[in-house]
């Protein structure tokens, strides 16, 4: 899980890389978890939190 202290402390290119690697793990994850059953089904929400909150640092700095 990502804290919120490490995503602010993040550089945008490092931002955009872990958006792109979770977001990957994430599809893979809905489907494994569509077709068998997955030994945490909990990581599905965990996942989807951490891309909204590495989404929305990312847009905070677009704004600033």
């Amino acid at each position: 899980m990502v804290s919120k202290n490490i995503v602010s402390e993040m550089t945008d290119l490092e931002l955009l890389k872990k958006l792109k690697d979770d977001k990957l793990t994430f599809q893979k994850l809905k489907l494994f978890h569509k077709t068998a059953t997955l030994d945490n089904p909990i990581q599905l929400r965990f996942k989807r939190r951490n891309i909204a909150r590495l989404l929305t640092e990312i847009n905070k700095r677009r704004i600033k």
